[in-house]
């Protein structure tokens, strides 16, 4: 189980994160990785978790499945991100009739990407389009 410790519980630290962080994305799931948080060298602080599953993914008790495995498949690979970052996973709809194999599947992907060692996600609305971003 995830730790206590390890879990945002702030709304501006969640919007902080998935703003500026570095993102990675797979079909079932999303991943912003926000690695300016690391605070005092000194003091070892540990990565810190959030997660987000709207009610597209399905009902309650659906959502709190979703929920519970992510937390579960998250806090196995806490040691992968650099202590002292924040983390948002959000998951899409397809998620709730995933497999856990394809969700750990899925969050390594995202994870990956986010991290600069996958098949690299576009970081902006330019790296997307291939120029300059304009506004009309």
């Amino acid at each position: 189980m995830l730790p206590a410790a390890a879990r945002l519980r702030q709304r501006a630290e969640f919007t902080t994160t998935v703003r500026g962080g570095h993102r990675g994305r797979s079909g079932l799931l999303a991943v912003a990785l926000d690695l300016s948080a690391t605070g005092d060298p000194a003091l070892p602080a540990p990565t810190r978790v959030g997660f987000v599953v709207s009610k597209a993914v399905g009902g309650a008790v659906v959502r709190n499945r979703v929920l519970r495995r992510l937390r579960h498949l998250m806090a196995v690979r806490l040691d992968r991100v650099p202590g002292g970052s924040r983390v948002v996973v959000r998951a899409f709809p397809p998620a709730a009739a995933a497999s856990s194999v394809d969700l750990a599947a899925a969050l390594d992907a995202a994870l990956g990407q986010a991290l600069g060692r996958g098949s690299g996600a576009p970081r902006s609305r330019a790296a997307l389009t291939g120029g300059p971003v304009t506004s009309r």
